[in-house]
């Protein structure tokens, strides 16, 4: 344990004690714990000036003043994207003096203020969020035998290569291009696969790998039918199909289809990213061994049966929050 560097007032007139009665500094600092150049700085001080306390440091003195400290916090609340820089133009007119940038970014550390990534979120007219108001409204008070009889179904698409420029290399100077330092990359990316899949609190269907472009006539052809119907039917009769407003989910084929095939669709609110809190709490259903799959939606898919850790990750795909 390295010794201390400070002592308390207490300490200190026990050591001026010891060594007026004539016990050595080295022996007073192993008593106190503390290194003996401690103890020469107090004997000197205490010659000095007759007394043991530490003088007032003064320190850097403050460009800013407690009435400035609460404006800039206050500012930063009102303008939570302008940036450190934008907060300088009212201490500096105050005070007439340079106020730099990292002089307002401690201020607001101070009070527990720190620059983070923003959330991306939908941009949202009034309608939008009428509309998502009506619709929380109407389902606020579902039972969860009533949301046992929804299916949600939806698209993923994971990039093979990541994309973000997060990734780092420890080398030493001039090591630049050295072997083992360099990452090799597809130029334009490296590609990235789509898959479908559907999950309810009693069952799940396989996963489906969709190739190419997703479009309304193939939705119906590869994934309504062979998959979405029979595991509505699976489900029961009073089973609701739980979309979300992507193009190829609403084109005339497939409102036709869904009308032909006598569907429940739960309309879901324009601008919405994806039922994501109703996918969470199915998740949690399936994560404990009530869902199954039904053998009827095995036939008819290109895709095998994934583990449902997969198939769960494949369909909290959206990455933006849903706001209501």
């Amino acid at each position: 344990m390295p010794p201390r560097r400070k002592l308390s007032d207490l300490d200190r007139g026990r050591a001026i004690g010891w060594l007026q009665d004539g016990v050595a500094a080295r022996q007073v600092a192993q008593r106190l714990a503390v290194a003996p150049s401690v103890i020469i700085r107090l004997k000197q001080r205490f010659h000095a000036t007759g007394r043991v306390q530490e003088r007032q440091r003064s320190g850097r003195p403050r460009v800013t003043r407690q009435r400035e400290d609460r404006f800039i916090q206050r500012q930063a609340m009102q303008q939570r994207m302008a940036t450190a820089n934008n907060f300088r133009q009212r201490p500096q007119a105050t005070t007439n003096t340079f106020v730099s940038g990292q002089t307002i970014r401690n201020r607001l550390h101070n009070f527990g203020l720190r620059a983070r990534r923003p959330v991306r979120g939908t941009t949202l007219t009034a309608n939008h969020r009428a509309a998502r108001r009506a619709w929380c409204t109407q389902h606020v008070r579902w039972q969860r035998q009533q949301w046992a009889q929804v299916l949600f179904p939806d698209e993923s698409r994971f990039c093979l290569e990541p994309a973000d420029g997060r990734i780092r290399v420890w080398r030493r100077r001039g090591e630049r291009f050295a072997e083992g330092a360099v990452l090799e990359r597809q130029r334009f990316g490296g590609g990235s696969v789509m898959v479908w899949g559907g999950i309810s609190t009693r069952l799940r269907t396989p996963l489906y790998h969709v190739v190419g472009n997703l479009t309304g006539v193939r939705y119906q052809n590869e994934i309504l039918q062979p998959l979405v119907v029979p595991a509505l039917q699976a489900i029961g009769p009073r089973a609701i199909l739980q979309d979300d407003n992507a193009p190829p989910h609403r084109s005339a084929a497939v409102n036709t289809f869904i009308q032909q095939a006598r569907v429940n669709r739960m309309l879901w609110p324009a601008e919405q990213p994806g039922p994501e809190p109703h996918r969470a709490y199915v998740g949690r259903a399936l994560s404990s061994g009530t869902a199954t799959s039904p053998s009827s939606c095995q036939s008819g898919s290109t895709a095998a049966m994934a583990p449902a850790g997969v198939e769960l990750s494949c369909l909290a795909h959206n990455g933006g929050h849903t706001r209501y």
